[in-house]
């Protein structure tokens, strides 16, 4: 049994959303969509920029209401969820932009989103993730402001991880980041997932996102128009050109 699942849960996906219609004011942004989490799976989230991603993880996390459609976590209907209900199911989320409080001290920032998982389990323990991110170890009295892009980036998974969370969803973790501190970020994900913990990955790199994720969807236009193995998306050029554009 993977941790964050209690004992009685019922099988099946660990987040299922279905038929999502999802608005912003009179645009409708998410047409139809179904997708799916498993326990311990990591999917890569991709599509090119405006064609819905942030809106689907936005709309999973209880951030937006869909118009219809249903999210349901463990089976559990949780569509009009607020934010806050969500996450104490177990879903993390690592947003663009990091969200650190810059005002609080890297032990701070870990310490104020300190909890036990669902089941009770606190396998994600400060020592854990100074272990996991050694940046982080050496800077615990420095204010979050006064961190690097890529030291704010890691002490937001950091965060995420001291909620001892069922899934990560990682929304652009490496943008702008330099190439060396992005491949460090990308080995905390691997890390992550050898975890156990189910991840959802936006980012640019498809690369890197199929490298570590078991299966891609890539969105266009607010609808899904590829789910499958990452594989085929690595080893089909024309695929990543007609959706990707790349």
């Amino acid at each position: 049994m993977s941790a964050g699942r209690s004992t009685g849960e019922r099988a099946g996906p660990l987040i299922a959303a279905r038929g999502l219609n999802t608005y912003y004011g009179a645009s409708h942004v998410l047409r139809g969509v179904d997708f799916t989490v498993g326990e311990g799976e990591a999917v890569g989230l991709m599509g090119r920029n405006g064609m819905g991603k942030s809106t689907l993880l936005r709309t999973l996390l209880g951030i937006l209401t869909p118009r219809s459609g249903s999210v349901e976590i463990d089976g559990v209907e949780m569509t009009r969820a607020p934010a806050h209900v969500v996450a104490r199911r177990g879903i993390a989320y690592v947003p663009e932009g990091r969200g650190i409080f810059p005002n609080l001290s890297v032990r701070e920032n870990l310490l104020m989103a300190a909890r036990a998982g669902i089941d009770g389990s606190r396998a994600w323990t400060e020592e854990r993730v100074l272990a996991t991110f050694p940046r982080l170890a050496q800077r615990l009295g420095h204010g979050g402001a006064q961190l690097s892009g890529g030291e704010q980036q890691m002490l937001t998974i950091g965060r995420a991880l001291m909620t001892n969370p069922r899934m990560l969803i990682l929304d652009e973790a490496t943008e702008g980041l330099a190439p060396l501190i992005a491949e460090e970020i990308w080995s905390i994900v691997r890390t992550i997932k050898a975890a156990g913990i189910a991840s959802v990955i936006v980012d640019k790199n498809y690369r890197a996102v199929t490298a570590i994720a078991d299966r891609a969807v890539i969105l266009v236009k607010g609808a899904v128009a590829f789910e499958g193995p990452s594989a085929q998306v690595r080893s089909q050029p024309e695929l990543r050109q007609r959706y990707l554009g790349v």
